[in-house]
């Protein structure tokens, strides 16, 4: 097995609230190696985008709590004090935000804010900054980068702004790259020139990619593995090919009948997941599945199942039914 890049071990994040402690994120663990993208997927509310904030240090210490190992290119961020995190969230990992509109500072021109960056985490002189910048925005394929350089975020269409966002977070060559929902506003067109640019970075630096996502055509698109979330736990992790020929869990199974297919019948409706996402403020004891799963036994309602490989050795499931090869059909 490779070196991992990344290295998560047991990640868990809790909230105070007013009803009590709840746990978006319990016992998650993956790795992400160099040349590798990584998806992340499952329903909202899963847990999806508190594990990136959670890998980032952008959870403030003093409304949770975040524990077990998170360790990066050998360095192990969860041991760093706040500024040695931040310093290195900055310069060695990078994070695409959902919404690049409201990620990017409306008051600072493009440049600016790539200028930002590159000043706070590298020693290039002003004259330097300047050249990186334009270099950056041309290689995300930004027509004119020096027009670019000089608007305003408000200026641009959302295809751009989210280009200029993954200028910004390579800007320091980064050994791993976090995109949350990089895709979710933009036309397909427009999806499919940022998902072939996020490839091509990877290909071309060496990085690692997690990418969150709701959208299986993306994950089958630029993934290699892939990890399902249900209710803030990993209820498989596989490679890519084989969540799609042998899913083994019965949630990935219902959400890949889900998703729209160009030989579905015309005018009926897809297949749907029935119930919803258990409240974290009263999670089952068992399966936290069990509810909504129409293979559920008593066992499935009483002892919570442990992640367990089965089948090929990449492929990990939580599920007590997992080894049924027929049930599961």
């Amino acid at each position: 097995m490779a070196e991992a890049l990344l290295q998560v071990n047991d990640l868990a994040v809790s909230f105070a609230t007013r009803q009590g402690i709840i746990s978006p994120v319990r016992g998650v663990s993956f790795q992400v190696n160099a040349h590798e993208t990584l998806g992340i997927i499952g329903e909202s509310g899963c847990g999806k985008s508190v594990t990136a904030q959670a890998l980032m240090g952008l959870l403030s210490p003093r409304t949770s709590r975040v524990e077990g190992e998170v360790i990066l290119a050998g360095t192990a961020l969860h041991r760093l004090s706040a500024h040695a995190r931040r310093q290195m969230s900055g310069r060695d990992m990078a994070m695409i935000f959902q919404d690049p509109l409201a990620s990017l500072n409306p008051v600072m021109t493009i440049g600016a804010q790539i200028d930002e960056s590159l000043r706070l985490h590298t020693t290039r002189t002003r004259a330097q900054r300047q050249t990186k910048t334009l270099a950056l925005l041309a290689q995300v394929g930004i027509p004119d980068p020096g027009r670019c350089a000089s608007a305003w975020p408000h200026e641009l269409s959302g295809g751009m702004r989210q280009r200029v966002m993954i200028a910004m977070a390579i800007a320091t060559s980064p050994s791993l790259l976090i995109a949350d929902e990089p895709t979710t506003a933009l036309d397909a067109t427009i999806q499919a020139q940022i998902l072939d640019l996020l490839d091509a970075l990877k290909q071309e630096t060496g990085m690692g990619i997690v990418i969150i996502t709701h959208d299986l055509s993306v994950v089958a698109r630029l993934c290699q593995r892939v990890v399902v979330l249900y209710a803030g736990q990993v209820v498989e992790e596989t490679d890519v090919y084989t969540l799609f020929e042998r899913p083994r869990h019965p949630y990935t199974r219902a959400l890949l009948a889900a998703r729209p297919s160009a030989d579905h019948p015309p005018k009926t409706p897809l297949a749907e997941i029935g119930g919803q996402v258990p409240s974290l403020h009263a999670l089952p004891q068992g399966c936290t599945y069990a509810d909504r799963c129409p293979l559920a036994q008593p066992r499935c309602r009483g002892q919570a199942p442990e992640l367990r490989a089965v089948g090929r050795d990449t492929q990990r499931v939580r599920c007590w039914r997992a080894d049924e090869t027929g049930a599961m059909t």
